[in-house]
């Protein structure tokens, strides 16, 4: 074995560097992001650990990991040492983190107020590149029907046919909804086409008994609530 492989290789390390036998002797709690994604990945390069390489990989994205989920493969590809099968695996690590946290609040949430909202829908557009328009369809009691995405765009704007949002609601007997989309641009306030669309969907809502309890924007860590600040 070579000084390079004696260096890097996780069996040489000390029991408490090596991230899988830390796992397994301390819990997943105890890991970092980087020690996680090590896991993943198995091995770095000829001058860096699989955990160097990691935290290599978080820092280009300032340790953010909803902007790690945005790389892409070929993304991912461009750091040494990490090839298709590794970046593939980062990536399927994420979307299924992301579709466990949108699963467990569909299966036990109620929705009060806008910051459950943002919660779950965060999961969904965090890493969206383009922008999305979706609904969330709720019962009587405000429990979650089910999500759909309406519409997706540019990176400045989407459309959101209003015909086809509440053809969407009767079909699944919605009492209530709420609206949601994203601005990749980070910028949470709305435009003038957000206002009058929220308008137009509330106005029509009306119409057919089917309540808009909120229109939420959602930009990075952060959102904007149209009920929050009185604009419903």
């Amino acid at each position: 074995m070579n000084k390079y492989n004696e260096k890097t290789s996780i069996k040489n390390w000390a029991e408490d560097d090596r991230p899988r036998e830390k796992l397994l002797l301390k819990g997943k709690n105890s890991l970092s992001n980087a020690e996680l994604i090590a896991i993943l990945i198995g091995s770095g390069n000829q001058n860096e650990s699989a955990v160097d390489l990691s935290k290599n990989i978080l820092n280009s994205v300032n340790t953010n990991l909803a902007e790690l989920s945005k790389l892409s493969v070929k993304d991912l590809m461009k750091f040494k040492g990490i090839g298709e099968a590794k970046a593939i695996s980062i990536i399927a690590a994420l979307e299924l983190g992301k579709r466990r946290r949108v699963s467990d609040i569909i299966n036990k949430k109620t929705i009060i107020g806008s910051k459950d909202v943002f919660e779950f829908f965060q999961g969904i557009l965090a890493d969206a590149n383009y922008e999305e328009f979706h609904i969330l369809l709720l019962n009587r009691a405000n429990k979650i029907i089910r999500q759909f995405n309406i519409s997706e765009g540019g990176i400045s704007g989407t459309i959101a046919d209003p015909k086809k949002i509440f053809k969407i609601a009767l079909e699944n007997n919605a009492s209530s909804m709420v609206l949601c989309h994203n601005h990749p641009s980070g910028n949470i306030k709305p435009s003038n086409s957000d206002i009058k669309l929220t308008k137009n969907i509330k106005n029509a809502g009306e119409l057919l008994e089917i309540k808009i309890l909120d229109h939420v924007i959602i930009g990075d860590e952060n959102y904007f609530s149209f009920a929050d600040e009185n604009m419903l």
